[in-house]
């Protein structure tokens, strides 16, 4: 590799892939060009975005409440039309999914399903540092229950000295706690390092001591090339803003296993259009699930929304799962390469140490970069020079290389850009 802006232009040349930038909007609030980075906050909005919606609005101008059987894509059953395409991004069979809500509302809708403690069977393992949502989410349910947060909800974290969970500490406690462990809660990618978990690894060892794996996959679905229904795991949820580009707040997935999705006993909270739909209208008492994932819908569909992500989706079905994760290897590595290079270049200066595991096993599209020395005064100069990146306390940027919109022609200038903070601040 070189830190060239022709070496950057000559791989962006050899991408094939390359023509799906020009599919998104890039950001133009600044006068110089924008080097966005930050898919794993907010994924851009793609140019096709704008047609579905306005599809489903001319159809709710001319149909009116009729737009729900009679529009191009009837609202009824819009949800159906996302099915497929999703479950291909984290490696489900079509019952298994369903996009529904939101990221912490399908959350807690799955733990009142599949969190049931009972005896001494009653605690969660999670990671330290889960995203705040999760932690918050996990202490509800923990006081929910009536239960102890000091002893109930047991949190990995780090070693002494270190930035990243050893997996082999999920894994003995898993086996330590035994009996007593009802349901291990883990983000499949950590929002702050970027560390990816070895989730069919942490699925197989919560099942050996009789407890249910579930995962956050805000950071993993549209990132990762997940395996969900082949890894075992027995749910999921995962929002569609982030690298799956699908509009800011936008709509949520959730995933439960074929094994628990077609057993009606589950408890769960009921709402109608998670009610078997040949009767819905029926409007009669008595909750009849749906079969698969979708009997775990409480409303009718966002269609609104759920057109953003079927935009989204489209191109995703298009390119597919090995093909991005193919360039986003690359263009992570590129970028690894380009802070390790201008930390050499200015160590008198400023270092950067890249927490994410080096290992591209371990992670997808995103290096978290702890500053030592001027953490935020590099961020400020970076964000004056038009690069967009994310500031995490005390001293971590941030930084998603995504696939589909990002060119190796950005990394380089990012690097352009941090050499000349940390000359001028010097």
């Amino acid at each position: 590799m070189e830190n060239t802006l022709s070496y950057a232009q000559q791989q962006d040349a050899n991408d094939s892939l390359r023509a799906y930038r020009d599919r998104f909007f890039l950001p133009t609030f600044h006068e110089n060009q924008v080097r966005y980075f930050t898919g794993n906050s907010l994924g851009l909005q793609p140019k096709s975005v704008g047609s579905y919606i306005q599809q489903e609005l001319d159809d709710w101008a001319k149909w009116g409440v009729e737009g729900h059987f009679h529009g191009k894509r009837p609202w009824f059953s819009y949800h159906e039309n996302l099915t497929e395409k999703i479950a291909k991004v984290v490696g489900a069979l079509p019952g298994e999914v369903v996009v529904t809500h939101s990221l912490t509302t399908n959350l807690h809708l799955l733990m009142v399903s599949f969190f049931a403690p009972q005896g001494k069977r009653k605690k969660i393992i999670c990671e330290a540092k889960a995203f705040p949502s999760d932690q918050y989410a996990l202490e509800s349910q923990i006081k929910f229950h009536g239960l102890d947060l000091a002893t109930d909800l047991i949190e990995i974290a780090p070693r002494e000295g270190e930035h990243l969970i050893n997996e082999e500490d999920i894994l003995a406690k898993i086996a330590e706690v035994g009996e007593e462990l009802a349901l291990v809660m883990i983000g499949g990618v950590n929002y702050y390092s970027g560390q990816l978990f070895d989730m069919k690894k942490i699925t197989e060892a919560a099942h050996a001591v009789g407890a249910i794996a579930g995962f956050d996959l805000a950071h993993a679905a549209g990132n990762i090339h997940l395996k969900l229904h082949d890894w075992g795991v027995d749910f999921a949820a995962w929002c569609s803003y982030k690298y799956l580009n699908s509009s800011p707040g936008g709509v949520s997935g959730m995933y439960v296993h074929e094994r628990h999705a077609n057993r009606p006993e589950l408890p769960r909270f009921a709402g109608w259009w998670g009610h078997d739909k040949s009767v819905r209208f029926l409007m009669e008492p008595g909750f009849q699930p749906m079969p698969g994932a979708e009997g775990w819908q409480l409303s009718n569909a966002p269609v609104l929304g759920m057109a953003a992500h079927l935009a989204s989706l489209d191109i995703f079905d298009e390119v597919g799962m090995e093909k991005l994760c193919a360039k986003r290897d690359q263009l992570t590595a590129y970028l690894e390469f380009i802070i390790d290079d201008i930390s050499n270049k200015h160590k008198d200066l400023c270092t950067f140490e890249i927490i994410t595991p080096r290992n591209q096993a371990q992670r997808g599209a995103q290096l978290s970069m702890l500053v030592h020395g001027k953490g935020k005064a590099i961020f400020d100069k970076l964000s004056e020079a038009g690069v967009v990146a994310d500031w995490r306390e005390p001293n971590v940027i941030r930084l998603a290389p995504v696939p589909l919109y990002n060119s190796f022609e950005d990394v380089y200038y990012f690097g352009k850009h941090l050499a000349d903070a940390i000359v001028e601040l010097a």
